[in-house]
């Protein structure tokens, strides 16, 4: 039966078309975003599983370059360790020679001083990004991985890098005080303050040596304004009658040698202490201090080697002293393989990971051409089938002429 209200084969041939249109727009997206699935309504499981490890993906770029950076400071504090372990080595040639008794050994000395300077310039410019590994004991991490359980739940893992102390000497910071009263200094404190403009109110500061036990090579640390001074204790303040008076005036000597723009004046009546003047009439002074305990760094036995009162005795020191450069070597390059490791691991895994990704959720190139020409082919028919149908209608006029 025919029929010019209902035209059935139009119906047919208008949903085919539009299946056709259907399928060939899901083609032509994938070709242009190279994904079968780009959102959750392709495939929401395929796409919730594969934004999870995208996710993975940009977190383990961060623990990349996380380890790319602790890697970095492992090098520059196992450069530090073999340098010193040379200029160790170095200094030991020294103190070989000084066994002889023949020698120039107060020449000899002022080497052995010179090396020791420059191990302790080494340890001061072993920095990576801020941190130091080899100026003091202790720890530092390096993100090392994520670790995702069954329950979903991530965690960050981390490489412990152990600090290895190879410094001649640790300061030794308690608390700040400001104020200008009585300032000890002394192996417990570091202190700081302001001095007026002079004229001011505060223009004068008061500064006490105090007399605890020190060690020959003990170091007074004083910051005037812009201006570093510092004094170094020998074994003749330690053995004189008053410590603290003789240890005052050698820091006045050396603030007053600075070009400070200060005068220092040195109060007799009371032992070690120092009486400090701001000379500038504009400008306030930031005057800051700290103790440096020639013992407590790794290699804080340098401090004690004098070949010209003890050349046996420095011969056994350096010994040991060099096992413990070698030793913090032979720790950073341990740790710094570890983490060479950790990072190709972490780079093959972001690699896998991405070819997963890529299997769920990229198109098939290939396939999705063929599709495109078939599905265009059809479009063209369909369109065809569906303008035939429609002049269907126009037969029927015939059976009323």
């Amino acid at each position: 039966m025919s029929s010019i209200l209902t035209n059935n084969s139009a119906m047919v041939a208008l949903q085919t078309l539009k299946s056709i249109n259907s399928n060939l727009s899901d083609v032509q997206g994938q070709i242009s975003t190279g994904k079968r699935v780009g959102s959750a309504k392709d495939n929401s499981a395929a796409w919730a599983i594969s934004k999870v490890m995208e996710s993975d993906v940009k977190g383990f770029k961060a623990i990349s370059d996380s380890l790319a950076l602790g890697e970095s400071t492992i090098a520059v504090g196992r450069q530090a360790a073999e340098t010193i372990t040379d200029l160790l080595t170095d200094m030991k040639g020294k103190i070989v020679a000084a066994q002889e008794d023949n020698v120039d050994k107060a020449k000899i000395q002022n080497d052995i001083s010179a090396l020791r300077d420059q191990i302790s310039a080494v340890v001061g410019a072993a920095q990576f990004n801020g941190l130091n590994l080899v100026d003091s004991a202790g720890t530092a991490n390096v993100l090392g991985s994520l670790d995702r359980d069954s329950g979903g739940n991530v965690t960050a893992t981390s490489i412990t890098m152990n600090k290895q102390n190879l410094s001649t000497g640790n300061y030794t910071a308690a608390a700040a005080f400001t104020g200008t009263d009585g300032l000890a200094v002394d192996n417990d404190d570091s202190f700081g303050f302001s001095l007026d403009a002079n004229g001011g109110t505060n223009e004068d500061g008061t500064i006490v040596i105090v007399d605890p036990t020190y060690t020959a090579g003990d170091k007074l640390q004083f910051r005037l304004g812009d201006t570093d001074v510092s004094y170094t204790i020998s074994q003749a303040d330690i053995d004189a009658t008053s410590t603290a008076d003789v240890v005052a005036l050698g820091v006045k000597s050396a603030i007053e040698s600075s070009g400070a723009n200060v005068s220092v004046d040195y109060n007799v009546a009371n032992s070690g202490t120092l009486v400090l003047t701001n000379e500038d009439t504009t400008n306030s002074l930031s005057v800051s201090g700290q103790y440096l305990n020639a013992s407590s760094g790794g290699l804080g036995a340098l401090s004690a080697i004098d070949v010209t009162s003890g050349a046996t005795a420095a011969l056994g020191s350096i010994e040991t002293l060099i096992d413990t450069a070698i030793d913090a070597a032979a720790a950073f390059g341990s740790v710094e393989g570890r983490i060479s490791i950790q990072a190709d691991f972490v780079s093959n895994l972001t690699d896998s990971l991405k070819t997963g990704i890529g299997a769920m959720v990229d198109a098939n190139m290939e396939e999705a051409s063929a599709r495109l020409q078939a599905l265009q082919t059809q479009q063209q028919l369909g369109v065809q089938s569906l303008s035939i149908a429609n002049q269907a209608p126009q037969t029927l006029l015939s059976l009323f002429r």
